[in-house]
């Protein structure tokens, strides 16, 4: 049974997400002029995050907020703050690719509690709380049980646009790429964590995110019996501008080739 804070989640999510599809069907008629289609997805990310934080804010007015478009707040309970992405993956939105999402997360006390990752485009609604696993449509989530480097298959973020991340990227790919079943770039971080909770991918790692891009992943992935720390040092994960995840059972190894550097 969900909480009443995940109920909330998940309808302004869904609310979110229904606004975003009518938008995303509009992106096909904008490909003429790339300038017209990035002002419009621009707009329909800001409409998405309006919904959300109107519905969350509505509800629980007294917990502070940390949204990608418009930043962060304090709330009246300092112990409590959502974090949320309206559109994960808008360059895919913006290209009429099918694989973005909504992201919220409630964080307490430095902890995220309650997660929701809608991919409206799919109609797949992940969602998990603290203490009592993770779903995607109702059904439960496990991570993988793969455990051979040779057989799986690790999702990842490659930088573009001159990101100084992308020289340890590479890196990391010439290590990992050989030992492996291959590597994904589907520009999603929060649908890449969730892939790994379903067991669709066996690790993900990457550099170079925001908190907003991870924040409910983290928990999805963890619910579901995997592993996610930070790249690098102790803390929060969600709070670590690198991180790594993957299943209990390749996790050793995964992270030994991506810490090597």
């Amino acid at each position: 049974m969900a909480s009443a804070n995940l109920n909330i989640m998940i309808k302004a999510a869904r609310k979110a997400g229904r606004s975003l599809v009518k938008d995303f069907r509009e992106v096909e008629n904008l490909q003429v002029s790339a300038k017209g289609a990035g002002d419009f997805v621009s707009r329909a990310d800001r409409e998405a995050e309006r919904i959300i934080k109107e519905d969350l804010r509505t509800a629980r007015p007294n917990y502070g907020w940390l949204g990608e478009e418009t930043g962060e707040e304090a709330g009246e309970d300092p112990t409590r703050r959502w974090i949320v992405d309206p559109l994960d993956g808008t360059t895919n939105f913006l290209h009429g690719l099918p694989h973005w999402a909504v992201s919220i997360a409630l964080e307490h006390k430095g902890e995220i509690v309650a997660a929701v990752v809608f991919d409206a485009a799919k109609d797949e609604l992940f969602t998990a709380e603290k203490g009592a696993g993770a779903y995607m449509n109702d059904q439960r989530l496990r991570v993988s049980g793969r455990g051979k480097m040779i057989e799986s298959i690790f999702a990842t973020g490659v930088p573009f646009a001159g990101r100084p991340t992308l020289p340890a990227t590479l890196k990391d790919l010439a290590r990992l790429m050989p030992l492996t079943a291959g590597v994904r770039r589907w520009g999603a971080a929060a649908l890449d964590l969730a892939y790994v909770a379903a067991g669709r991918y066996d690790g993900y790692w990457e550099r170079g995110i925001s908190t907003w891009d991870i924040a409910a992943g983290v928990l999805l992935v963890r619910e579901a019996g995997g592993f996610v720390e930070p790249l690098r040092g102790d803390g929060p994960a969600q709070d670590s501008p690198a991180i790594i995840a993957a299943n209990a059972t390749i996790w050793d190894n995964f992270a030994k080739v991506i810490r090597e550097a």
